[in-house]
């Protein structure tokens, strides 16, 4: 934990223009990779990474639609208790290890601010972005350890395209585990997303 990050920084950030400005700087530097399906070289015996054709969009293509909440769906805090739950009993990511933490925070999303969590991630754009799945997605922060953050989906996508322009945000966090750690190939990355009600970032 650092120093807090005042709500002030988040609410400045202009979701849609600043994810519309990274996208196509991002663009511009991955685009020869995805056009190049030559595999990199790997050492001897060691399998090479797959091609990552990249997104399906030339453009900023916008923030996913939020999904609707249906009669069937857990509500955010059951969902977040469920998740907390596995985490408990199975002792993931060694969040066994880990204290709960009471945070001054009006809403979950603002929590990482609210404690100043320290890690690489971009805070201002991630608490921005964790305030926008908060409300299309019923996404809840549920647990921080070291780098990494693990988030309950209530609502996740539930079709291809939809989970494309979701997968689009999650690359732009600048997560490393979706982003290189290990490189995953955008396409398989999307489909993962399609009912998945655990999503998990890291940054080195």
């Amino acid at each position: 934990m650092g120093r807090p990050l005042g709500l002030n920084h988040v609410d400045a950030v202009r979701l849609e223009e600043v994810l519309a400005t990274d996208f196509a700087e991002y663009r511009r530097r991955r685009l020869p990779f995805w056009m190049d399906p030559t595999p990199a070289p790997a050492p001897e015996g060691i399998e090479p990474w797959p091609h990552d054709p990249g997104p399906p969009f030339e453009q900023w293509p916008g923030l996913a639609p939020q999904m609707p909440a249906a009669f069937a769906d857990p509500k955010p805090e059951e969902a977040a208790a469920s998740l907390l739950a596995w985490f408990i009993e199975t002792g993931q990511f060694g969040l066994d290890e880990c204290r709960l933490v009471l945070v001054p925070a009006r809403r979950g999303s603002d929590a990482l601010a609210s404690i100043g969590w320290s890690a690489e991630a971009p805070l201002p754009l991630l608490c921005a972005l964790l305030r926008s799945w908060e409300d299309r997605f019923g996404a809840q922060v549920v647990a921080v350890f070291g780098s990494e953050l693990h988030v309950s989906v209530a609502r996740p996508p539930v079709d291809a395209e939809h989970a494309n322009l979701l997968a689009l945000e999650h690359v732009l966090s600048t997560a490393d585990n979706i982003v290189d750690d290990p490189p995953t190939p955008f396409p398989e990355y999307a489909m993962d997303l399609v009912g998945r009600a655990c999503w998990s970032f890291w940054w080195d």
